[in-house]
């Protein structure tokens, strides 16, 4: 509100007194003295003219501006990376106030429809902004990094922009955050961006049947804490979780309907997260062989490997490729994971001698010097090959990617590193030194396996949040930071091996702090301010965003 100034006159001495105490009783709704903007600060009282003979009066001293206190970054997890104060009276919801979508922004209406909700206030559309309003635009292509976004509070309104949609979203987040710790937004700009474009959750949904809304629950706390891919495991030796046309054979019940994951995979698009399927192969398929025993893999002796395809037998490769294929359009998501770990084939001591078959297919395809591992990189390979035409990221564990051999992986399928506790397990510099991509999952801090076998411990918040980073990619230790772009994020992974030790709900409040603490690791990858007891208290202020 602009301050009224008094006017120059010649009226009496009574008159110019009586004028400026009206002056001082003016109300300013927001100003501050410095406690907040509803601790309005009294203007101190302009002179009066002295007595004598008639001339003109001096011009009283202009009633102060009321004054605010220098604002602070919103309350959030996780914490925005940059925020510049300002002194003003800041956003909070109010009557009549609305959130309004830029008219050339029209791909945001489903954002702006959301936060609407989520705060209280009604949803205007295009309409032109006004003051209490939260407006969202798309700035000019290449106005920012992937994801990005600004949040500016100005003359009591909310502005997001950001260079993609989903950079806009991650403001409605820090918006909606903020209203929940605080209820407000300080004046001034936040500028924020994610240090790492591959963030979140990964789910073994094969050996534990989750619910659709369970899972859509861990969705819609994802979305609030900027958290874009969620990996699903939903195919193992105990069981195949997804409804099939292609093979109906080897489904499993209970399962998810193709009609419950899109349903779940429209969520997570509208929350900006990336749906990630894994058919694993060519182990982890017991499911499969039960239906189809002839394609099990069976060593030397006649003995038939657990989980294992034979890799030798062109049937075993059909029937993979025509569920990689089925499952292509129900899964739009950029990115497919394909497995490859732990091929039993490979512990054996002497594969070749173990499995001649195997190594009598090896030679033919990649010649005299070729081994059991050049067949199982031939394999990966070839799975690859269905998927890549779609155009989507490629992705397999690491212990799928061999060394010394013959055949070699393709070049552009990204590794997500987990092993620490595998015997014979590659360390990640390797990894790193021949340019490739790989993605943290490190098993020491990032994996939350159900009953806690093989030396397991359920992962803490504090350790991630005290100990972990990006790169440290294999136990405790970082690799060098040179390595730091080549290293794409991060995801906390759940594995249900003993399925029946935790109820869903559990799963669900033990994961809660460590997804927090991730979160925070890979948006920022800078120390963090708040020490663990702040930051276990600001995720409660925020609220637990699922029902």
């Amino acid at each position: 509100m602009m301050m009224r100034q008094f006017r120059k006159h010649r009226r009496s001495r009574l008159i110019a007194t009586a004028t400026a105490a009206a002056a001082l009783t003016l109300a300013l709704p927001g100003c501050s003295s410095g406690a907040g903007p509803d601790d309005p600060r009294s203007p101190a009282a302009p002179g009066s003219t002295p007595p004598g003979p008639p001339q003109a009066a001096p011009t009283p001293a202009p009633t102060p501006s009321p004054t605010y206190p220098l604002s602070t970054a919103p309350d959030t997890v996780p914490a925005v990376h940059e925020f510049t104060p300002a002194r003003g009276p800041g956003w909070r919801p109010s009557d009549g106030a609305r959130v309004v979508v830029d008219a050339k922004s029209p791909g945001l209406t489903d954002e702006g429809r959301l936060l609407a909700g989520e705060i209280g206030l009604a949803y205007g559309g295009t309409a032109a902004p006004r003051r209490g309003d939260v407006r969202l635009a798309l700035g000019a292509p290449g106005s920012g990094t992937p994801e990005s976004y600004t949040l500016t509070v100005r003359d009591g309104q909310a502005t997001v922009t950001g260079p993609d949609e989903a950079g806009v979203f991650y403001g409605t987040r820090t918006i909606k955050q903020a209203v929940r710790a605080d209820g407000s937004l300080g004046e001034g700009t936040v500028r924020d961006r994610p240090a790492k474009p591959q963030r979140g959750l990964n789910l073994d949904i094969a050996r534990k049947h989750f619910t659709p809304d369970w899972i859509e629950d861990r969705l819609r706390e994802m979305g609030d804490l900027k958290l874009n891919q969620l990996g699903l495991h939903f195919s193992d030796d105990q069981a195949f979780r997804i409804e099939s046309t292609s093979h109906p054979e080897i489904v499993s019940t209970p399962h998810l309907t193709k009609a419950e994951v899109r349903r779940i995979v429209a969520l997570a698009k509208s929350l900006h997260i990336d749906v990630v399927p894994e058919i694993d192969s060519p182990g982890h398929l017991g499911a499969v062989l039960k239906a189809h025993p002839q394609l099990r893999l069976t060593d030397v002796n006649g003995r038939a490997v657990p989980g294992a395809v034979d890799i030798s037998n062109p049937a075993a490769a059909k029937l993979v490729d025509e569920l990689l294929r089925e499952y292509q359009p129900l899964f739009p998501a950029k990115a497919w994971h394909l497995g490859a770990d732990e091929y039993q084939a490979l512990t054996r001591s002497n594969p070749e001698a173990s499995f001649p078959q195997l190594a009598r297919a090896a030679r033919q395809r990649y010649g005299a010097g070729a081994r059991v591992q050049d067949l199982a990189t031939g394999w990966l390979n070839d799975r690859a090959a269905v998927i890549r035409p779609s155009g989507k990221q490629l992705k397999a564990w690491n212990d799928g990617f061999f060394a010394g051999g013959i055949a070699r992986p393709a070049a552009d399928i990204q590794a997500e590193y987990w092993t620490g506790k595998e015997l014979g397990a590659r360390p990640p510099l390797p990894y790193l030194a021949e340019g490739r991509k790989v993605l943290n999952l490190n098993d020491e801090y990032l994996y939350y396996v159900l009953g806690e076998p093989n030396e397991f411990t359920y992962p803490t918040g504090r350790r991630i949040y005290e100990q972990w980073t990006p790169l440290v990619l294999r136990g405790t230790t970082p690799v060098p930071a040179r390595y730091q772009e080549q290293i794409l994020g991060a995801r906390l992974a759940v594995w249900a091996d003993l399925a029946r030790s935790q109820t869903q709900a559990q799963v669900a409040d033990g994961i809660r702090l460590p997804l927090a603490a991730l979160s925070q690791k890979v948006w920022d990858e800078r120390t963090p301010k708040p020490t663990w007891n702040e930051f276990t208290a600001l995720v409660d202020r925020v609220g637990r965003t699922a029902p």
